[in-house]
């Protein structure tokens, strides 16, 4: 998929404060476990009050979750908490489909609760439940376990036994050790949808992925959202959670490090491609950022 495609869906997702997805049931289940496509209404910049397991089965591309920016793989799996808004920004063409590609588990605080409420056992779930307001990605055997349990509700009769497979992922997920399943976002409660003033933001997401390869710089974002440099920077850390300068940064190596892993195009083309004229100063901010070189990312990847 060429650059400018997957700056352009990721454009689209991203043009707006989240919105809250509404969830429903069918009526004859207490929770909601589905498989979807890609493309997908629901993949956009949202958030919802429920619990979400999400697990990748066919699509790859760039994830943002709350204040979070990283790339996904077919087998990620997540726990996001209540009110997390999240986007998964696909690397396909605008006209391509993909079958099966999330597997997605919603549940309710209130569902839960009351699961707890009447068996005290499922209790030593609650530290999961907490952590999961910073989202977490789980690995290893944690993820494995968790991945056969999460699909066994799918293959799961209808009725009782789906609720048992279903407590019993919950009893996994909340069993991994910490190394096995880690926060993804930073302690920070982001700004949803309060109907208020999202324009300027829209213009400036616009304005850094349009120019990631040719030069994004705060004083041109803040003149396009027709505010002064600092009101544009306090307003940016309010709505993103992260500095503007520290977005930028992250949206060009992540897109460095995904290139590094799905093409051979050279490192010092990679570097130029996201932003970075200089080589060594793109070496040095991947190193800082991912603990390894470029180089040694590639060598990882094949």
């Amino acid at each position: 998929m060429s650059e400018n495609s997957t700056a352009a869906i990721a454009k689209a997702k991203l043009r707006r404060p989240a919105s809250r997805e509404v969830i429903t049931l069918d009526g004859t289940s207490s929770f909601r476990f589905y498989v979807h496509d890609e493309p997908h209404p629901f993949a956009s910049w949202s958030y919802h009050p429920e619990y979400e397991v999400h697990l990748i089965l066919r699509s790859s591309g760039r994830f943002v979750l709350g204040d979070a920016i990283g790339s996904y793989v077919p087998g990620q799996l997540m726990l996001i908490g209540p009110n997390l808004p999240h986007s998964w920004i696909a690397d396909r063409e605008p006209d391509e489909h993909l079958t099966d590609a999330h597997a997605v588990l919603h549940f309710t605080d209130g569902w839960i609760r009351a699961c707890q409420a009447a068996m005290p056992e499922l209790r030593v779930l609650e530290s999961l439940l907490r952590r999961s307001g910073r989202g977490i990605e789980f690995h290893g055997a944690a993820r494995t376990r968790a991945t056969e349990a999460l699909l066994a509700i799918r293959d799961g009769a209808e009725g009782a036994e789906r609720v048992v497979r279903a407590l019993d992922l919950l009893r996994i997920l909340a069993e991994a050790s910490l190394e096995d399943a880690t926060p993804v976002v930073r302690a920070w409660v982001p700004q949803l949808d309060d109907g208020g003033p999202s324009e300027p933001m829209s213009r400036a997401i616009d304005y850094i992925f349009e120019n990631l390869a040719t030069g994004v710089r705060l004083h041109d974002a803040a003149r396009i959202a027709t505010m002064s440099d600092s009101a544009f920077s306090r307003y940016f850390k309010a709505r993103s959670g992260q500095r503007f300068t520290d977005m930028v940064r992250q949206l060009r190596l992540t897109q460095a490090c995904h290139l590094l892993k799905s093409t051979d195009k050279p490192i010092t083309t990679i570097a130029t491609t996201v932003g970075y004229s200089n080589l060594s100063n793109f070496n040095r901010q991947f190193l800082r950022t991912y603990g390894k070189t470029p180089r040694q990312q590639r060598a990882e990847s094949q």
